[in-house]
């Protein structure tokens, strides 16, 4: 019998993953041919265009939505380790209501386009994880993935496989941590207390780690728990899972 050809996968790095933390870009490439995919980086991505999408320039989203799709839409699927940036590109084809077939192209794009724990899971039926992380972490729910993808059980069911690790809830796991994106910058002040209450949820569950699938979060979190000298490590779970925790938490003075 010939064997099923693996599964062609384009990951999209994503801005934050690119500038701030490549290992999480590694970390998911590593994981997803575990998984027996054969996995591609595309060189002409660019940003999702998320951040002029909730600032109201369509045009310019758009654009970048067009730059996209040209470079993803020859993969089986493409992957993101990020639920807002995946969650974005769920809505491109409402940008293209007046461009039926650019409508049409975004649409069977977004119908291929995953989130990294989702993908995993859901359409890999990976359940279990080689790997070890002999701390105790607690996980933060990102809005984007947990509301608009779903995506709620797909990391914590990874996670229990991982050798040594255990999972302590923190109160309020589902509440926006207040980055929001573009909200922290119209908003600091509500943005500031929304990450202080979750700072203080995180030290509650007495974690030595806080885990998440979205930079933009986790970037956040880890300047709240840094500003007040809090030793909670802030990593996004691909890292864990895929066994690439050599290098320190986001936010560590050693990283800097």
């Amino acid at each position: 019998m010939t064997p099923s050809p693996k599964p062609r996968v384009a990951l999209f790095v994503t801005c934050l993953v690119d500038l701030y933390r490549p290992a999480v870009g590694f970390a998911a490439v590593k994981l997803l041919e575990d998984a027996g995919c054969q996995v591609s980086v595309p060189g002409t991505q660019t940003c999702c265009g998320q951040p002029a999408y909730n600032s109201g320039d369509n045009a310019s989203a758009a654009a970048l939505a067009r730059q996209v799709i040209e470079a993803f839409e020859g993969y089986d699927y493409t992957v993101l380790p990020s639920g807002s940036c995946a969650g974005m590109i769920q809505y491109f084809p409402r940008l293209f209501d007046t461009e039926p077939d650019w409508k049409t192209r975004a649409q069977a794009f977004a119908d291929r386009t995953h989130e990294l724990m989702s993908f995993l899971t859901d359409v890999c039926g990976v359940q279990t994880i080689s790997a070890s992380y002999p701390e105790t972490v607690t996980y933060h729910d990102s809005c984007s993935g947990l509301r608009q993808l779903g995506i709620k059980q797909q990391p914590r069911t990874l996670l229990a496989s991982v050798d040594g690790l255990t999972l302590e809830e923190m109160p309020d796991a589902e509440v926006c941590c207040g980055f929001g994106g573009t909200f922290c910058v119209k908003y600091p002040e509500i943005s500031g207390r929304m990450v202080d209450d979750k700072a203080s949820n995180i030290t509650a569950t007495g974690a030595s780690t806080v885990l998440g699938g979205d930079l933009g979060c986790l970037l956040n979190i880890a300047g709240r728990l840094k500003a007040t000298g809090s030793p909670v490590k802030v990593r996004h779970a691909a890292e864990v899972l895929a066994g690439m925790t050599d290098q320190p938490g986001l936010g560590d003075p050693e990283k800097e």
